[in-house]
């Protein structure tokens, strides 16, 4: 599994990250997403009846994309595969939520359930277009 560099790995903390998926009819799919770092990882809590979850089922390639903000001419491009297990306890969702000051529950709909979406790399693009 390849690994992201030293000079990218801060784009892993705070930030929004861009998961694209491909649909039904064949075409990408991009979503902003909350996500957590593990290491070279990225998990991901969704809703069980998001589009993105069920494409993620029928094909789990999957494109990360985070860009750093204050420069962007510098991005981390994750691409991999995407293994899709239960969250029914929440723990990875309310880790989400911690990160980003919210209550991942209160997005879901009553009887409504959360996997974890893991994406382990098969590539890694780091770019710095400046240096």
């Amino acid at each position: 599994m390849p690994a992201i560099p030293a000079s990218h790995r801060d784009l892993l903390d705070g930030q929004f990250a861009t998961l694209a998926t491909i649909g039904p009819d064949g075409r990408p799919q991009v979503s902003e997403v909350w996500f957590l770092a593990d290491g070279d990882k990225v998990l991901i809590s969704l809703n069980e009846s998001r589009q993105k979850t069920k494409n993620l089922r029928a094909n789990p390639a999957a494109s990360v994309f985070l860009l750093d903000l204050a420069m962007p001419y510098r991005y981390l491009e994750i691409r991999g595969d995407a293994v899709i297990t239960p969250d029914d306890d929440y723990a990875v969702a309310d880790r989400v939520g911690a990160k980003y000051q919210s209550d991942v529950r209160a997005h879901d709909r009553p009887g409504e359930s959360r996997v974890v979406v893991t994406i382990s790399p098969t590539r890694i693009n780091a770019v710095n277009m400046r240096g």
